[in-house]
């Protein structure tokens, strides 16, 4: 099983990212003059863009676009070195493949932002002007990036990949569990005994409670040597938050178990239930982002709370003070959720 987590991290670690990187971009250079072609190395030289053809023509480039070869095209005008000198002044067109509209947005914010940059550079150089009278001609932003200044994405991604595959362990073998059990004949055995049915449930919780923690600090040991994750956070209040979030998900397999008669039955629910959850727990889309209606449905799932928790705790270093309410609202879910399991079991002799 830690094998299988080891492979699964750093699979979707690496897999699961919004980075864009080497982005197809075709270059169309009617003008051909020196400043041209310096605008076309601002582009080679960024690590977001690959010029993957270049040419005098629009419609062969439209033509790549087309058949799906290219995600963005500059086109150059011919009077582009003429109009910047003669009229202060010229454009160029941006052409960008939009069937992905996330590589087209993140695409699109690049290559702006690299014209913005040629612009100022090309007003500071042939204009003689000193770089602070350039600066104070427009509001100047620098930005601060807390929690992960140098934006690595694969900082974001880890906490969110092992909240899922303890998740996905706990849920998957806490709901095979029981009606394993029904299917072999051995529950017949148990409900004969007089062990109670709350005793039943806690037996069966327990197990793999310890599993998925163990599970959730062998994953934090690779995300710390593979990737450098930082852990700012209290692991104390970390494993304390885990385990209250696994006993409500493995609460929650206990009572697909109860409910199912076969595996087929628990594996079909568990794994329906696993995908709603995990797309809208905010593992690629912020939770703030969607539509209200998604935002008020996300009240009943648990791994949307956990998500957030974890990447708080590790990133941002909060303690109980600071997430005591998604606590509660875990607590609150497990209890509610270790009822229903233990009131579903039906305990017959």
């Amino acid at each position: 099983m830690e094998l299988s987590l080891l492979k699964g991290e750093v699979v979707l670690v690496n897999a699961a990212t919004m980075e864009m990187k080497n982005l197809n971009i075709f270059i169309v250079d009617q003008d051909l003059s020196v400043t041209s072609r310096l605008l076309v190395d601002r582009f080679s030289a960024s690590p977001f863009f690959r010029i993957s053809n270049w040419s005098t023509s629009l419609d062969e480039a439209d033509e790549t676009m087309e058949r799906g070869k290219t995600d963005i095209i500059l086109n150059i005008p011919g009077n582009f070195e003429r109009d910047l000198v003669q009229e202060n002044r010229a454009e160029v067109q941006l052409l960008v493949n939009a069937i992905n509209g996330t590589v087209a947005g993140i695409g699109y914010s690049y290559a702006a932002s690299i014209i913005g940059g040629f612009n100022r550079e090309i007003i500071t150089k042939w204009y003689q002007l000193p770089k602070n009278v350039v600066t104070l001609q427009s509001i100047s932003a620098k930005p601060s990036f807390w929690y992960n200044p140098e934006l690595n994405y694969k900082v974001f991604m880890v906490p969110a990949v092992l909240a899922i595959l303890i998740t996905v362990i706990g849920i998957f073998l806490s709901g095979l569990n029981i009606v394993r059990e029904k299917e072999l004949g051995t529950i017949e055995q148990i409900n004969v005994t007089p062990i109670r049915k709350y005793q039943f449930i806690f037996g069966k919780l327990v197990p793999f409670l310890i599993i998925g923690l163990v599970e959730l600090g062998f994953g934090l040991t690779i995300g710390k040597i593979l990737f450098n994750i930082p852990i700012n956070g209290s692991l104390f209040v970390l494993f304390t938050t885990a385990s209250i979030y696994l006993i409500t998900i493995l609460g929650i397999g206990l009572l697909i178990s109860t409910l199912a008669s076969t595996l087929q039955q628990s594996i079909f629910i568990s794994y329906f239930l696993i995908m709603v959850f995990m797309m809208m727990s905010g593992l690629f889309t912020s939770v703030e982002t969607m539509p209200n209606w998604a935002q008020t449905i996300n009240i009943i799932n648990p791994i949307a709370y956990f998500m957030k928790l974890v990447r708080t705790i590790l990133l941002k270093g909060s303690g109980f003070r600071d997430i005591y309410q998604d606590i509660a609202a875990l607590v609150i879910y497990g209890i509610t959720i270790l009822s229903l399991a233990t009131w579903r079991y039906r305990k017959t002799v």
